[in-house]
């Protein structure tokens, strides 16, 4: 029960934060909040998500929630599997918020329809940052707080 109200709440934080962080960085650079969201739908819809519309911009939102959700969900285990996780929430954190850029770029946007695309190093570090102080310290933070992990003792 506390794992799950501690995945749904990290979750949600992350989502929100970096939903917010993802449209102050995109919208200084022109995009506006639905250009924001059919690009993450663009992973499920290819192209099409540009023309998409209000179907698009749910379908990117539900998508950018899912992943939090996915990346609370995983931090949280990482704390079941080394509990000594849980007890530095400010160097796991951001630690986990530079794997989780990583995997997004390198191995679930290839993977998607968006496919591989070319690096660009100021959006690549930008986001970088943004995972390094909002993604993984939210979930870090917030599994921290909300469930503890035990250590185990043996006799």
């Amino acid at each position: 029960m506390k794992g799950a109200r501690a995945i749904a709440a990290a979750g949600t934080l992350c989502g929100i934060l970096d939903g917010i962080s993802a449209l102050l960085l995109f919208g200084s650079k022109g995009a506006s909040a639905a250009q924001v969201f059919q690009g993450i739908a663009r992973g499920a819809l290819g192209r099409a998500a540009v023309n998409g519309g209000a179907t698009a911009v749910a379908i990117g939102v539900a998508a950018h929630f899912t992943v939090a959700f996915g990346a609370a969900a995983v931090y949280y285990a990482l704390t079941r599997a080394r509990p000594s996780i849980n007890e530095r929430p400010l160097v796991f954190g951001p630690l986990y918020g530079a794997a989780v850029h990583l995997f997004m770029s390198f191995v679930v946007i290839p993977l998607s329809a968006i496919g591989w695309r070319p690096i660009v190093w100021t959006t690549f570090l930008e986001v970088l940052a943004i995972h390094l102080v909002v993604v993984g310290p939210a979930i870090s933070l917030t599994v921290s707080r909300l469930a503890p992990a035990r250590y185990f003792v043996t006799s």
